[in-house]
């Protein structure tokens, strides 16, 4: 919600809105129209600066940090376009025909880090590396210079980063090959001895680079399982936060000729992916790229993004009655109400009032204003990474819960509620 508002509000000449111009965004904005904007605003004090002018005019407009975070945003991101170039290409040199819709890529825009007109901009300024074609199913980018160095998947880099750590730190006195093959799993994970035997069977089949020609495979196979795991994996370490919805993999099934049972392949390979459910959508993260719930290696547009996300999570109203003298110890103070504020308080609702009385989202809606943004990252729950070194959110396949069985059925009996009257009379039972 706060980016979809910052979008609009930096469209702006000036970066500087009313509220009743803001009411015409509210189908946009998905909110209700009994819903205050000077409400919604407030919320976020660390974000927006309400501005008054005038007896009855309100305008609001981004504070300074966010404004200077928007800049920094801007400038990293013009620096990084040679890297999303890389991404884009690489993307399109793992798909069957070596094309992909734009539609489809810009499920993937948050995740990839693309600006919001990367349809417009990026993809027409590089034209000796794609192109923008017309297709049946709408306007497709399509790849026109394959290039051999860009065909190395990050499997394929880590493996030989720690075939090379491992050589440098051999130190041996009888180098020979180990008597059992084990499987090295994440901490936290607990898998039984069927799926340990499955995952060990699918690590030592030959592996498929994403970036192979896979018209060959047959889908239901376990070489086209590898080499989909391998698609998958390449994707999410293409990605900012190397994380994504299972969802918007799902739109890739004709380039990738993934299975209908995508998420089931995805949970079937837990030493590689974490599947978690929050909301109404699956998200799938990158093992290897996050130590407990941190990731290892953030790009700079990440460390912006996080920044942004501090600045969201600002308290409307500090708390009055604690204050911090250091980071060990805190003295409470009598808390005191401030007449003032209340009444100010009051005024501001006045005036959001009569701000938005009149303002329909159904006659007054932005013509220019076309709604084609998304969130830069989910909701704050979804937001947070499962810490996969806790065993709460480990995945254990397997192992059955047991189950508890109490040995006195009388204590469950003297816990029945009989149903009673306010006065405390007992209700009879029909």
């Amino acid at each position: 919600m706060v980016l979809k508002i910052r979008q609009i509000l930096v469209s702006q000449p000036d970066r500087t809105m009313s509220l009743r111009e803001l009411g015409r965004y509210k189908r946009a904005l998905g909110l209700d129209e009994k819903r205050r904007l000077i409400a919604l605003l407030r919320k976020f004090s660390a974000v927006f600066e309400i501005v008054e002018e005038g007896v009855y005019s309100l305008k609001f407009k981004l504070t300074p940090e966010v404004e200077r975070l928007y800049l920094e945003e801007l400038k990293v991101g013009s620096e990084m376009e040679d890297l999303l170039v890389v991404k884009l290409r690489k993307l399109l040199m793992m798909s069957l025909e070596k094309r992909i819709l734009l539609e489809k890529i810009a499920h993937l825009r948050t995740d990839l880090g693309l600006p919001l007109e990367f349809r417009d901009t990026i993809c027409h300024r590089y034209p000796q590396c794609f192109r923008v074609i017309a297709t049946s199913g709408g306007p497709a980018l399509e790849l026109t210079h394959w290039d051999p160095e860009l065909a190395v998947s990050a499997a394929q880099l880590a493996e030989e980063e720690n075939r090379a750590r491992e050589i440098e730190e051999k130190n041996l006195i009888i180098d020979r090959p180990p008597k059992f093959n084990r499987v090295r799993l994440p901490k936290g994970l607990v898998l039984s001895r069927g799926e340990l035997k499955r995952i060990s069977k699918c690590r030592d089949r030959p592996y498929i680079s994403p970036y192979s020609d896979f018209l060959a495979l047959r889908s239901g196979t376990p070489e086209k399982e590898k080499h989909a795991c391998g698609v998958v994996h390449e994707i999410l370490s293409l990605t900012v936060e190397k994380r994504t919805l299972v969802d918007h993999l799902t739109h890739f099934r004709k380039e990738f000729r993934f299975s209908q049972q995508l998420r089931g392949m995805l949970i079937r390979h837990p030493d590689m992916f974490y599947v978690t459910l929050k909301g109404d959508r699956d998200s799938v993260f990158l093992r290897e790229a996050y130590h407990g719930s941190h990731l290892v290696e953030k790009d700079r547009l990440l460390l912006i993004k996080e920044k942004l996300r501090s600045l969201v999570s600002v308290p409307q109203f500090p708390r009055k009655g604690v204050s911090k003298k250091d980071d060990d110890s805190a003295e409470v103070i009598p808390e005191q109400k401030d007449a003032s504020d209340e009444e100010g308080a009051e005024d501001w609702s006045d005036v959001g009032d009569l701000m938005i009385d009149g303002v329909d989202g159904d006659d007054n809606e932005d013509d220019d204003f076309d709604g084609n943004y998304e969130d830069d990252w989910i909701e704050e729950d979804e937001d947070r990474p499962p810490d996969f070194d806790e065993d709460g959110s480990s995945v254990k396949i397997g192992i059955r819960k047991p189950i508890e069985q109490t040995g006195n059925s009388t204590d469950n009996e003297e816990k029945i509620l009989v149903p009673t009257f306010p006065d405390g009379r007992p209700r009879e039972c029909w």
